[in-house]
């Protein structure tokens, strides 16, 4: 079996070799069913997230005992099933997320953490669906519970999160706005359908989303949905409402933000920290239901990936270059057998 190991800690984004951090391993064993109701996968594709890069570095704010495969969300074809499975069949499609251990050709999980993948989603956008519209769909709905006509503002919104973000946000019927950089990245969210969009190569984040609330007769922003951090955010919180829900997803920036607390209970502001992978421990219904309702969206047509490059195992490297250096535009993916490299798709 082939897969991607983690042997020591450090830049991922060197050319693969016998001496760098990560390397394609073509000696794993294939794993084998560990439970009657276990479901071996073989992996389609597996996602990129800004999560894995942080990982290989050490950097992650959970730390794994080397050696290590990296990866979480996932979708392929249902290999092998235990005898008291009875959700699936051999030859169904799926998808999911486990802890550690997607970048590889196969793995093995229960078959209560699989989701059957609808007719008509293609596996490779299946693959990138749960961590990153996961994880905004939970802060958005569950957390801040955002409602029609709210005002959702967007950090990084060009970014796997941000992307999902955005577009949930649409669905619940929110004014979105978005910030990111470059016209590219602002094409690519106004094809979406986005309210208004801050390029930040063209200046300050403030006068042009207060502009845009004045032509529209709004007050300010109702949820705040922040993947970035550092001086983003502290620029942000002066858009706020009164009441206003502040959703901590990530520090992309590498600075995290102060948040003052004397302002934050004047102007009764939620604070909503959200580590989407801890759902699978403390609150596993709640990922359960998302889940499911995100890919009857995407069956629906409500919510479409955006893939912006595709990669084989042996060009992980590049994959975490394209992420290193902010050139994506949705998500990145790894890609198993009849893949071909794309790269900047959109």
């Amino acid at each position: 079996m082939e897969a991607l190991v983690c042997r020591k800690l450090g830049d991922p984004t060197i050319p693969i070799s016998q001496n760098s951090a990560i390397t394609v391993s073509t000696v794993q064993p294939i794993p084998e069913l560990n439970s009657p109701t276990s479901i071996r996968v073989r992996v389609k594709s597996t996602s990129l997230n800004y999560a894995n890069y942080l990982q290989i570095l050490g950097k992650y704010q959970e730390k794994f005992a080397l050696p290590f495969i990296p990866g979480s969300d996932f979708s392929g074809v249902v290999d092998s099933v235990g005898n008291e499975v009875t959700k699936f069949k051999i030859g169904d499609r799926v998808c999911s997320f486990i802890s550690l251990g997607s970048f590889a050709q196969f793995l093995v999980c229960d078959q209560n953490d699989l989701f059957l993948v609808p007719d008509g989603c293609d596996l490779v956008s299946a693959g990138a669906l749960p961590v990153a519209f996961g994880t905004s769909h939970v802060g958005l709905v569950h957390r801040a519970q955002l409602s029609p006509g709210q005002v959702l503002l967007v950090l990084g919104a060009a970014g796997g999160v941000g992307l999902a973000a955005v577009q949930i946000g649409k669905v619940c019927g929110a004014i979105v706005i978005a910030v990111a950089r470059g016209a590219e990245k602002v094409e690519s969210l106004k094809s979406l359908g986005v309210d208004h969009v801050v390029d930040l190569t063209n200046g300050s984040v403030i006068e042009s989303v207060k502009e845009f609330l004045k032509v529209r007769k709004l007050k300010g922003v109702d949820v705040l949905y922040d993947p970035v951090g550092g001086k983003l955010t502290k620029e942000s919180m002066k858009l706020l409402n009164w009441g206003a829900h502040i959703l901590v997803i990530g520090f992309a920036s590498g600075e995290v933000p102060v948040i003052p607390a004397n302002i934050a209970l004047v102007k009764n502001w939620t604070i909503h920290g959200l580590y989407w992978g801890s759902y699978k421990m403390h609150r596993p219904p709640v990922l359960e239901e998302s889940l499911k309702e995100l890919l009857s969206w995407l069956a629906r047509g409500l919510i479409s990936i955006k893939v912006s490059h595709i990669y084989s195992l042996s060009e992980a490297n590049l994959a975490f270059s394209a992420i290193k250096d902010r050139k994506v535009i949705g998500k990145v993916m790894i890609a198993f057998d009849d893949h071909k490299t794309v790269k900047s798709k959109l």
